[in-house]
């Protein structure tokens, strides 16, 4: 059972943690001093309500951090991560198709996601997308421009 109190008290903790300033620091694209809360994040949100699933699901985590635009977690050395965050630059991808049978010089405007790629690829190489749990629990379609038929 989750604990709405723990859950305020991580909320709280997560979004006031602060570093020294060094050690969120940062610049953007331009060079210009970017400013960030230590934790990085702007809001920390309930996680079932954020994915829409019922308090008592425990397959979601109690909690989803929303980072800052232009956030990257490192250790210091190298990039952690930096993608799968709600900043529409994290979801809005450009995805380039390159290969015998790609259509040339089309742009597809039509939202897509990330999933569709591996049952479309699957298909072009002449294997069945729907012996993917996923694809079939989930009824992922192909990415546009790639049809809608099924190899069997």
């Amino acid at each position: 059972m989750r604990s709405r109190a723990a859950l305020a008290f991580a909320r709280s903790f997560l979004l006031g943690f602060d570093q020294p300033a060094s050690a969120h620091a940062a610049t953007d694209i331009t060079g210009n001093a970017v400013g960030f809360t230590g934790s990085g994040l702007t809001r920390v949100a309930n996680g079932p309500r954020f994915f829409g699933v019922p308090f008592s699901d425990a397959r979601v985590p109690d909690l989803v951090g929303v980072v800052q635009h232009g956030v990257v977690y490192t250790g210091g050395t190298g990039k952690i991560a930096e993608h799968g965050g709600s900043d529409p630059e994290d979801r809005h991808v450009p995805i380039l198709v390159y290969g015998a049978g790609a259509a040339q010089g089309r742009t597809v405007r039509r939202h897509v996601s990330t999933a569709q790629i591996a049952p479309t690829i699957l298909r072009d190489l002449g294997l069945d997308p729907d012996r993917l749990q996923a694809v079939r629990e989930e009824h992922t379609r192909l990415l546009p421009g790639a049809g809608h038929r099924r190899a069997h």
